[in-house]
Protein backbone atom coordinates (compact mmCIF):
# COMPACT_ATOMS: atom_id res chain seq x y z
CA UNK A 1 0.00 0.00 0.00
CA UNK A 2 1.20 3.29 -0.69
CA UNK A 3 2.49 5.49 2.29
CA UNK A 4 0.59 8.62 2.20
CA UNK A 5 2.97 12.42 3.10
CA UNK A 6 1.85 13.67 6.32
CA UNK A 7 2.63 17.32 6.51
CA UNK A 8 1.46 19.21 9.57
CA UNK A 9 2.22 23.14 9.74
CA UNK A 10 1.89 24.32 12.99
CA UNK A 11 1.93 27.62 14.63
CA UNK A 12 0.68 30.32 17.22
CA UNK A 13 -3.09 31.78 16.56
CA UNK A 14 -2.91 34.19 13.65
CA UNK A 15 0.27 32.77 12.59
CA UNK A 16 -0.98 32.49 8.95
CA UNK A 17 -1.46 28.67 9.04
CA UNK A 18 -4.61 28.60 6.65
CA UNK A 19 -3.49 30.75 4.10
CA UNK A 20 -0.66 28.92 4.11
CA UNK A 21 -1.89 25.33 3.72
CA UNK A 22 -4.14 26.84 0.64
CA UNK A 23 -1.00 27.91 -1.20
CA UNK A 24 0.46 24.36 -0.73
CA UNK A 25 -2.38 22.62 -1.30
CA UNK A 26 -2.75 24.25 -4.65
CA UNK A 27 0.66 23.80 -5.45
CA UNK A 28 0.46 20.09 -5.13
CA UNK A 29 -3.10 19.96 -6.72
CA UNK A 30 -0.74 21.76 -9.67
CA UNK A 31 1.78 18.62 -9.26
CA UNK A 32 -0.44 16.43 -10.08
CA UNK A 33 -0.92 15.25 -6.47
CA UNK A 34 -4.39 14.31 -4.63
CA UNK A 35 -4.32 16.33 -1.11
CA UNK A 36 -6.85 15.84 1.59
CA UNK A 37 -6.71 18.49 4.72
CA UNK A 38 -7.59 17.93 7.93
CA UNK A 39 -8.12 21.38 10.65
CA UNK A 40 -8.98 21.33 14.17
CA UNK A 41 -10.11 23.27 17.04
CA UNK A 42 -11.20 22.84 20.54
CA UNK A 43 -14.86 23.34 19.52
CA UNK A 44 -16.87 22.73 15.93
CA UNK A 45 -17.50 25.42 13.44
CA UNK A 46 -15.00 26.13 11.98
CA UNK A 47 -13.88 29.29 10.05
CA UNK A 48 -10.41 27.59 8.52
CA UNK A 49 -12.83 24.32 7.51
CA UNK A 50 -15.43 26.12 5.83
CA UNK A 51 -13.06 28.64 4.18
CA UNK A 52 -10.83 25.50 2.59
CA UNK A 53 -13.68 23.84 1.48
CA UNK A 54 -14.85 26.76 -0.44
CA UNK A 55 -11.79 27.08 -2.11
CA UNK A 56 -12.74 23.20 -3.54
CA UNK A 57 -10.10 21.31 -0.68
CA UNK A 58 -11.27 18.23 0.38
CA UNK A 59 -11.59 18.69 3.91
CA UNK A 60 -11.72 16.35 7.06
CA UNK A 61 -12.15 18.61 10.38
CA UNK A 62 -11.13 17.10 14.25
CA UNK A 63 -13.21 18.97 16.78
CA UNK A 64 -13.80 19.30 20.46
CA UNK A 65 -10.19 18.45 21.15
CA UNK A 66 -7.05 19.02 20.15
CA UNK A 67 -4.65 16.67 17.71
CA UNK A 68 -2.49 15.51 20.50
CA UNK A 69 -5.41 15.06 22.76
CA UNK A 70 -7.67 13.21 20.01
CA UNK A 71 -4.69 11.63 18.36
CA UNK A 72 -7.10 8.21 17.09
CA UNK A 73 -9.79 10.94 15.72
CA UNK A 74 -7.17 12.41 13.31
CA UNK A 75 -6.25 8.90 11.95
CA UNK A 76 -9.41 8.15 11.74
CA UNK A 77 -10.45 11.52 9.40
CA UNK A 78 -7.56 10.70 7.99
CA UNK A 79 -8.67 7.01 7.06
CA UNK A 80 -11.86 8.29 5.63
CA UNK A 81 -9.86 11.20 3.76
CA UNK A 82 -7.76 8.04 2.04
CA UNK A 83 -10.75 6.18 1.46
CA UNK A 84 -12.65 8.45 -0.27
CA UNK A 85 -10.10 10.97 -2.21
CA UNK A 86 -7.36 8.44 -2.02
CA UNK A 87 -4.78 11.34 -1.08
CA UNK A 88 -0.79 11.70 -1.89
CA UNK A 89 -0.70 13.88 0.82
CA UNK A 90 -2.54 14.74 4.07
CA UNK A 91 -1.65 18.58 5.13
CA UNK A 92 -2.79 18.95 9.13
CA UNK A 93 -3.66 22.49 10.55
CA UNK A 94 -3.33 21.72 14.38
CA UNK A 95 -4.62 24.39 17.50
CA UNK A 96 -2.71 27.32 17.58
CA UNK A 97 -2.24 27.24 21.00
CA UNK A 98 -0.75 23.76 20.98
CA UNK A 99 2.39 22.81 21.76
CA UNK A 100 4.31 19.39 22.04
CA UNK A 101 2.60 18.12 18.92
CA UNK A 102 6.40 16.11 17.80
CA UNK A 103 5.53 13.85 20.93
CA UNK A 104 2.34 13.72 20.97
CA UNK A 105 1.29 13.76 16.96
CA UNK A 106 4.60 13.08 15.02
CA UNK A 107 6.00 10.28 17.19
CA UNK A 108 2.60 8.37 17.12
CA UNK A 109 2.84 8.64 13.57
CA UNK A 110 6.06 7.34 12.95
CA UNK A 111 6.17 4.79 15.42
CA UNK A 112 2.45 2.97 15.66
CA UNK A 113 1.47 3.57 11.85
CA UNK A 114 4.41 3.59 9.84
CA UNK A 115 2.44 1.39 7.50
CA UNK A 116 0.50 4.29 6.05
CA UNK A 117 1.95 7.81 6.61
CA UNK A 118 5.66 9.20 5.68
CA UNK A 119 5.79 11.70 8.03
CA UNK A 120 7.06 15.13 6.51
CA UNK A 121 9.27 18.17 8.45
CA UNK A 122 7.81 19.68 10.71
CA UNK A 123 7.47 23.42 10.21
CA UNK A 124 6.17 25.85 12.40
CA UNK A 125 5.58 29.36 11.12
CA UNK A 126 6.01 32.57 13.53
CA UNK A 127 3.51 35.23 13.82
CA UNK A 128 5.69 38.23 13.55
CA UNK A 129 3.50 40.77 15.39
CA UNK A 130 2.77 39.30 18.96
CA UNK A 131 6.79 37.20 18.03
CA UNK A 132 8.71 40.16 17.75
CA UNK A 133 6.98 41.18 21.42
CA UNK A 134 7.48 37.64 22.91
CA UNK A 135 11.49 36.74 22.08
CA UNK A 136 12.33 40.67 22.92
CA UNK A 137 10.80 39.43 26.21
CA UNK A 138 8.69 43.08 26.47
CA UNK A 139 7.02 43.42 29.39
CA UNK A 140 3.48 44.11 27.53
CA UNK A 141 4.18 41.35 25.23
CA UNK A 142 0.31 41.11 24.83
CA UNK A 143 -0.05 37.80 26.58
CA UNK A 144 0.62 36.73 30.50
CA UNK A 145 4.05 34.56 30.80
CA UNK A 146 2.07 31.29 30.61
CA UNK A 147 0.57 32.51 27.08
CA UNK A 148 3.78 33.44 25.66
CA UNK A 149 5.53 29.77 27.01
CA UNK A 150 3.31 28.16 24.71
CA UNK A 151 4.58 30.56 21.58
CA UNK A 152 8.21 29.99 22.42
CA UNK A 153 7.65 26.01 23.10
CA UNK A 154 6.25 25.92 19.83
CA UNK A 155 9.46 27.13 18.41
CA UNK A 156 11.72 25.38 19.85
CA UNK A 157 10.14 21.52 18.65
CA UNK A 158 10.30 22.66 15.40
CA UNK A 159 12.72 21.50 12.05
CA UNK A 160 12.33 24.78 10.48
CA UNK A 161 10.57 27.84 11.26
CA UNK A 162 8.94 29.80 9.03
CA UNK A 163 8.81 33.51 9.27
CA UNK A 164 5.57 35.12 8.03
CA UNK A 165 4.07 38.15 6.55
CA UNK A 166 7.52 39.17 4.92
CA UNK A 167 5.29 41.43 2.90
CA UNK A 168 3.93 43.53 5.97
CA UNK A 169 7.76 43.94 7.62
CA UNK A 170 10.51 46.00 7.08
CA UNK A 171 13.88 45.00 6.50
CA UNK A 172 15.26 45.52 9.68
CA UNK A 173 12.03 43.33 11.92
CA UNK A 174 12.52 40.34 9.40
CA UNK A 175 16.61 41.00 10.40
CA UNK A 176 15.70 40.97 13.81
CA UNK A 177 13.37 38.12 13.57
CA UNK A 178 15.48 35.76 12.36
CA UNK A 179 18.19 37.16 14.46
CA UNK A 180 16.34 36.62 17.60
CA UNK A 181 15.37 33.00 16.41
CA UNK A 182 18.94 32.05 15.81
CA UNK A 183 19.77 32.83 18.97
CA UNK A 184 16.40 30.94 20.64
CA UNK A 185 16.94 27.38 18.50
CA UNK A 186 20.45 27.53 17.31
CA UNK A 187 21.27 25.21 14.00
CA UNK A 188 16.90 25.41 13.21
CA UNK A 189 16.64 26.55 9.19
CA UNK A 190 14.78 29.82 9.23
CA UNK A 191 12.56 30.42 6.53
CA UNK A 192 11.20 34.26 5.24
CA UNK A 193 8.11 33.59 3.33
CA UNK A 194 4.53 35.59 2.58
CA UNK A 195 1.79 33.11 2.31
CA UNK A 196 -0.23 35.70 0.76
CA UNK A 197 2.10 37.10 -2.32
CA UNK A 198 3.67 33.84 -2.43
CA UNK A 199 7.07 35.04 -2.12
CA UNK A 200 10.16 32.16 -0.01
CA UNK A 201 6.99 29.70 -1.21
CA UNK A 202 9.53 27.73 -3.26
CA UNK A 203 11.74 27.31 -0.12
CA UNK A 204 8.52 25.65 1.90
CA UNK A 205 8.29 22.95 -0.95
CA UNK A 206 12.12 22.49 -0.62
CA UNK A 207 12.35 22.20 2.98
CA UNK A 208 9.05 19.89 3.47
CA UNK A 209 10.13 17.40 0.30
CA UNK A 210 13.28 16.63 2.93
CA UNK A 211 13.79 12.86 3.89
CA UNK A 212 15.45 12.24 6.72
CA UNK A 213 15.64 11.84 10.92
CA UNK A 214 13.24 14.74 11.66
CA UNK A 215 10.74 14.71 14.22
CA UNK A 216 13.42 14.21 17.18
CA UNK A 217 13.01 17.39 18.74
CA UNK A 218 11.03 16.24 22.32
CA UNK A 219 10.03 18.92 24.41
CA UNK A 220 10.71 19.09 28.21
CA UNK A 221 7.39 20.87 29.50
CA UNK A 222 5.68 22.14 31.81
CA UNK A 223 1.81 20.83 31.44
CA UNK A 224 0.60 23.52 33.99
CA UNK A 225 2.02 26.00 32.42
CA UNK A 226 1.00 25.23 29.35
CA UNK A 227 -2.47 24.79 30.93
CA UNK A 228 -3.02 28.13 32.08
CA UNK A 229 -1.71 29.37 28.87
CA UNK A 230 -4.17 27.72 27.38
CA UNK A 231 -6.93 28.59 29.85
CA UNK A 232 -5.77 32.31 29.58
CA UNK A 233 -7.74 32.29 26.27
CA UNK A 234 -11.51 32.96 25.69
CA UNK A 235 -12.73 30.84 22.64
CA UNK A 236 -15.58 32.11 21.02
CA UNK A 237 -17.47 30.32 18.36
CA UNK A 238 -20.54 31.24 16.34
CA UNK A 239 -22.77 30.75 13.54
CA UNK A 240 -25.19 34.22 12.81
CA UNK A 241 -27.92 34.87 9.91
CA UNK A 242 -27.89 38.31 8.47
CA UNK A 243 -30.60 39.89 6.74
CA UNK A 244 -31.62 43.21 5.37
CA UNK A 245 -34.26 45.17 2.84
CA UNK A 246 -31.61 46.38 0.68
CA UNK A 247 -29.11 44.89 -1.08
CA UNK A 248 -25.65 44.80 1.26
CA UNK A 249 -21.96 44.35 0.44
CA UNK A 250 -20.80 41.20 2.00
CA UNK A 251 -16.88 42.39 2.33
CA UNK A 252 -17.42 46.25 3.41
CA UNK A 253 -19.44 44.07 6.09
CA UNK A 254 -17.25 41.44 7.15
CA UNK A 255 -14.56 44.39 7.42
CA UNK A 256 -17.15 46.37 9.58
CA UNK A 257 -17.61 43.75 11.97
CA UNK A 258 -14.21 43.02 11.94
CA UNK A 259 -12.63 46.61 12.77
CA UNK A 260 -15.79 47.06 15.41
CA UNK A 261 -14.71 44.25 17.48
CA UNK A 262 -10.97 45.43 17.41
CA UNK A 263 -12.35 49.02 18.34
CA UNK A 264 -14.63 46.72 21.28
CA UNK A 265 -11.74 44.49 22.41
CA UNK A 266 -9.40 47.21 22.67
CA UNK A 267 -11.39 49.10 25.06
CA UNK A 268 -11.99 45.95 27.10
CA UNK A 269 -7.88 45.86 27.13
CA UNK A 270 -8.23 42.55 25.70
CA UNK A 271 -5.43 40.95 23.80
CA UNK A 272 -6.99 39.28 20.59
CA UNK A 273 -5.13 36.19 19.38
CA UNK A 274 -6.83 36.09 16.06
CA UNK A 275 -10.62 36.85 14.59
CA UNK A 276 -11.87 35.71 11.61
CA UNK A 277 -15.06 35.87 10.10
CA UNK A 278 -16.64 34.19 6.73
CA UNK A 279 -19.43 35.42 5.20
CA UNK A 280 -21.22 32.91 2.65
CA UNK A 281 -24.14 32.71 0.26
CA UNK A 282 -24.78 30.79 -2.89
CA UNK A 283 -21.19 30.07 -3.57
CA UNK A 284 -19.92 33.35 -2.97
CA UNK A 285 -17.34 33.82 0.04
CA UNK A 286 -15.21 36.52 1.89
CA UNK A 287 -13.50 35.79 4.68
CA UNK A 288 -11.80 39.04 7.62
CA UNK A 289 -9.04 38.62 9.96
CA UNK A 290 -7.75 40.29 12.86
CA UNK A 291 -4.29 39.03 14.68
CA UNK A 292 -3.91 40.85 16.90
CA UNK A 293 -4.85 44.51 19.09
CA UNK A 294 -2.26 46.67 16.78
CA UNK A 295 -2.79 45.50 13.44
CA UNK A 296 -5.43 46.08 10.84
CA UNK A 297 -8.17 44.26 9.79
CA UNK A 298 -7.97 42.54 6.93
CA UNK A 299 -9.85 40.93 4.37
CA UNK A 300 -7.67 37.67 3.17
CA UNK A 301 -10.78 36.66 0.50
CA UNK A 302 -13.09 38.81 -1.20
CA UNK A 303 -16.25 37.83 -1.93
CA UNK A 304 -17.26 40.48 -4.69
CA UNK A 305 -20.92 39.84 -3.28
CA UNK A 306 -23.87 42.01 -2.91
CA UNK A 307 -26.80 40.17 -1.27
CA UNK A 308 -29.90 40.40 1.11
CA UNK A 309 -28.90 38.02 3.26
CA UNK A 310 -25.43 36.30 4.67
CA UNK A 311 -24.50 33.23 6.34
CA UNK A 312 -21.67 34.26 9.04
CA UNK A 313 -19.14 31.96 11.00
CA UNK A 314 -17.07 33.65 13.57
CA UNK A 315 -14.42 32.56 15.10
CA UNK A 316 -12.88 34.54 18.72
CA UNK A 317 -9.53 33.90 20.12
CA UNK A 318 -9.11 36.51 23.04
CA UNK A 319 -6.96 36.91 26.43
CA UNK A 320 -10.63 37.35 28.24
CA UNK A 321 -12.89 35.62 30.17
CA UNK A 322 -15.52 33.72 27.68
CA UNK A 323 -18.32 34.71 28.86
CA UNK A 324 -17.52 38.65 28.32
CA UNK A 325 -16.00 37.66 24.99
CA UNK A 326 -19.54 36.24 23.99
CA UNK A 327 -21.07 39.32 25.53
CA UNK A 328 -19.29 41.72 23.70
CA UNK A 329 -19.40 39.89 20.49
CA UNK A 330 -23.12 39.64 20.46
CA UNK A 331 -23.84 43.07 21.54
CA UNK A 332 -21.39 44.49 18.85
CA UNK A 333 -22.48 42.14 16.06
CA UNK A 334 -25.75 43.10 16.31
CA UNK A 335 -25.33 47.25 17.08
CA UNK A 336 -22.81 46.86 13.33
CA UNK A 337 -25.16 45.28 11.56
CA UNK A 338 -28.35 47.32 12.84
CA UNK A 339 -25.81 49.99 11.42
CA UNK A 340 -25.93 48.47 8.22
CA UNK A 341 -29.36 48.44 7.75
CA UNK A 342 -29.20 44.39 8.42
CA UNK A 343 -30.67 42.22 11.56
CA UNK A 344 -28.29 39.64 13.01
CA UNK A 345 -29.75 36.42 14.43
CA UNK A 346 -27.45 34.21 16.30
CA UNK A 347 -28.24 30.30 15.67
CA UNK A 348 -25.37 29.10 17.82
CA UNK A 349 -23.02 30.65 20.00
CA UNK A 350 -20.57 28.85 22.11
CA UNK A 351 -17.84 30.02 24.30
CA UNK A 352 -15.16 28.09 26.77
CA UNK A 353 -11.94 28.07 28.20
CA UNK A 354 -9.79 25.12 26.77
CA UNK A 355 -9.51 22.62 29.63
CA UNK A 356 -6.36 21.05 30.51
CA UNK A 357 -4.41 18.78 27.68
CA UNK A 358 -4.14 15.11 28.24
CA UNK A 359 -2.85 13.69 24.86
CA UNK A 360 -3.47 10.31 23.24
CA UNK A 361 0.10 9.41 23.03
CA UNK A 362 3.22 10.89 24.26
CA UNK A 363 6.38 9.34 22.70
CA UNK A 364 9.87 9.94 22.56
CA UNK A 365 12.63 9.48 19.53
CA UNK A 366 13.52 6.23 21.59
CA UNK A 367 10.35 5.13 22.85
Amino acid sequence: MKKIRFVMIGGFLGAGKTTTIARLAKTYQEQGLNVGIVTNDQAEGLVDTHSLRSQGFSVGEVAGACFCCNFNELTEVTRQLSEEQQPDVVIAEPVGSCTDLVATVVQPLLQLHADRFEVAPYGVILKPSHGLRILRAQANAGFSPQAAYIFEKQLEEADFIIVNRIDQLAAEEIEELVKLIEERCPGVPVLRMSALTGAGFEGLLELLDQQGNFGRRILELDYDIYAAGEAELGWLNASVRINSSDSLELDALLLQLISGLRDALETQLAETAHLKIIGLWEGYYGVANLVSRDSEPQLSLASECQTEQADLIINARVACAPEDLEKLVRAHVAEICQQAGASAEFLQCESFRPGRPVPTHRLTANS
